[in-house]
């Protein structure tokens, strides 16, 4: 089983980047070949300072391998490494169909909010196919954000083996429900392009501040709070540290604790559950030549898979 998945270095890492994909494939190497990517390609849609996109793929680099991704047991490496992911986009697009890529809520949602739209936005879900087609991948685990996309893919695929003759092995999408949608501090799922977001590795100071500005109804401590599962806190703090999370819900619901407390119990639980993470992501950032051999080992391994696939599709579409 081939376990295949990719992060944007669009920014730093958040609380959603971590349950609903870090976490979810750290733990899946385990279980198959995992190949784990730095979506670098795909960060072009929305970021364009060259400068910040160099500094964010190092921190991918570092945040990834400080939360427990092991380069002995998985292949890790930037996707533009692989350039032949952008030869097998090409000839997947060519049949993909505008209605597909017009039907995507993930590129939906974002014109809706105004932001700036171009052609590789709308093309995003035929680069992703590409992305996981070429290494023959079985296991797509994503948020439920992004299962739409798998979808797309395993559409595209069809219908490339269809017109073809068989080339490509039909991924699945594989969903932890339970953390798959991390609110942000707003409510709003948990984004980069919302601003919403918990940072994994951020300042404490910061971030403890970010925590306690999270709205609250003006209910008194006292008050039994039936609807405590709606808390914004509570939800973070069940993604976070179900246990506790649950512990605090009931408490609320009872009546008794204030909110500050709540929020303080949040963030502190936060903080607690990456310290390990942080210490190890400063002893990778002194050692950077090692954090960039193990990304040069993964593309060269990436990209022998990749031809191997590329060649497969090349020769059953006649290019070869």
């Amino acid at each position: 089983m081939r376990i295949l998945s990719g992060i944007q270095p669009s920014g730093a890492l958040h609380l959603g980047n971590y349950f609903g994909m870090m976490r979810p494939a750290i733990e899946l190497q385990e279980k198959g070949e995992a190949f784990y990517f730095i979506a670098d390609y795909h960060s072009m849609t929305s970021l364009f300072d060259p400068a910040e996109r160099r500094r964010n793929t190092l921190d991918v680099a570092l945040d990834f391998l400080a939360c427990g991704l092991d380069p002995k047991r998985a292949v890790f490496f930037k996707q533009s490494d692989v350039p032949e992911v952008c030869e097998l986009t090409w000839m997947l697009g060519t049949l993909t169909p505008m209605g597909l890529l017009e039907r995507c809520t993930s590129y939906k949602d974002k014109t809706a909010k105004g932001i700036p739209v171009n052609h590789g936005l709308f093309a995003y879900p035929v680069l992703m196919a590409a992305d996981i087609l070429i290494y023959d991948s079985n296991i797509v685990p994503v948020g439920q954000d992004q299962k739409q996309h798998v979808e797309v893919t395993r559409d595209i695929a069809i219908k490339f083996n269809e017109q073809y003759g068989q080339t490509f092995v039909i991924p699945e999408p594989q969903i932890r429900g339970e953390t798959a949608k991390v609110p942000g501090v707003d409510g709003e799922k948990m984004s980069k392009s919302y601003g919403n977001t918990i940072e994994i590795f951020g300042d404490e100071k910061t971030l403890r501040k970010k925590v306690m500005a999270i709205k609250m109804d003006s209910r008194t401590p006292a008050e039994p709070k039936p609807d405590a599962d709606q808390n914004l806190a509570i939800q973070l703090l069940k993604v976070i540290d179900p246990g506790v999370g649950q512990e605090w819900e009931d408490r609320l619901r009872a009546g008794g604790p204030g909110y500050g407390d709540l929020k303080k119990k949040l963030f502190e639980s936060y903080w607690e559950s990456f310290a390990a993470a942080r210490q190890k992501r400063a002893e990778l950032l002194a050692n950077l030549d090692y954090v960039n051999g193990i990304l040069a080992a993964g593309a060269a391994k990436a990209r022998t898979k990749a031809a191997e696939v590329l060649k497969r599709a090349r020769v059953a579409s006649g290019l070869e």
